[in-house]
């Protein structure tokens, strides 16, 4: 069994990514990692390369930013990186630049992998998710973080990155999974408010006119992070290879997480999800099999 990981970066610097420790956090369990790296304004290309594993295959491209709508600059160049992925991988593992996994659940992923591989019925594997928001220290727990996504496939040609990249399907089709029990840790809102403002603002020319950007972001040059609906503490550990970003974090954020700043409806919903870890009207872009 030939596992390739891939992903695709631009502007990991000036937008504070933690690629390389998301690359590091999978390399362990994969044969080979593909890098699209796009023409960035930093030194991201120089970043990768110091990673210096032999596993790490490293591509250019640039990105083209007229693409500026439903961010599918996005899963364009993630096809274009799974393009790169040699013939004779079986399971493509794709990880995005502000994810990580927890090295306590490489060998569940790795045995998953090899108990599905002869499975052709089973298209990818899902993954559960926890998003920190603001600090290390707390998890976005309400129903507008997505709970669950797609980031093992099978090495098929006809399966392609969907809308902004968040998942996958075939043939326009939404895969056939299984559900594991292993997590990406997503660090996406998580990095100086500064460095947040700035890659928001990034990414909403990723949707929007740049009219349109200016009227969503304002003059603010600092993220207000305050402006969340729900939170909880994070109780576990983060994955080794985030010790050193973690421990050299220059903000502070705090939050009253008995605050729940939702409608009436919502708090009703959280509350039943709570309750029963149902999650009433969930989109799924993948059927659990």
């Amino acid at each position: 069994m030939k596992v390739t990981g891939f992903t695709i970066v631009r502007n990991a610097l000036k937008f504070d990514y933690p690629i390389v420790e998301s690359i590091k956090s999978i390399l362990p369990i994969c044969d080979e990692f593909v890098v699209l790296v796009g023409k960035s304004d930093d030194e991201t290309l120089s970043l990768i390369q110091s990673i210096n594993d032999k596993k790490v295959k490293i591509y250019e491209s640039i990105w083209d930013d007229n693409l500026r709508k439903g961010g599918i600059v996005l899963s364009v160049e993630t096809n274009k990186a799974k393009e790169l992925i040699s013939e004779n991988t079986d399971w493509c593992f794709y990880i995005q630049a502000d994810e990580v996994v927890h090295e306590k659940y490489l060998d569940i992923i790795f045995e998953e992998m090899k108990k599905y591989s002869s499975i052709p019925q089973v298209e990818g594997l899902l993954f559960k998710y926890e998003h920190f928001y603001g600090s290390y220290k707390y998890i976005a727990d309400s129903r507008k973080w997505y709970r669950r996504e797609i980031r093992i496939i099978r090495n098929d040609k006809d399966i392609q990155s969907w809308g902004d990249a968040q998942g996958f399907r075939k043939n326009g089709q939404k895969l056939k999974v299984k559900l594991i029990d292993a997590y990406i840790y997503h660090y996406g809102w998580v990095k100086n408010p500064y460095h947040q403002m700035e890659k928001n603002k990034s990414f909403q020319k990723l949707w929007h006119s740049d009219e349109k950007v200016s009227e969503i972001i304002g003059s603010n040059d600092l993220y207000d992070y305050s402006k969340i609906d729900s939170l909880k503490l994070f109780t576990g550990t983060h994955p080794a290879v985030m010790s050193e970003r973690i421990k050299n974090a220059n903000w502070n954020f705090d939050f009253d997480i008995a605050k729940k700043n939702m409608p009436l409806l919502n708090k009703i919903l959280y509350k039943f999800e709570k309750l029963t870890g149902l999650r009433p009207f969930e989109y799924k872009n993948y059927k659990i099999i």
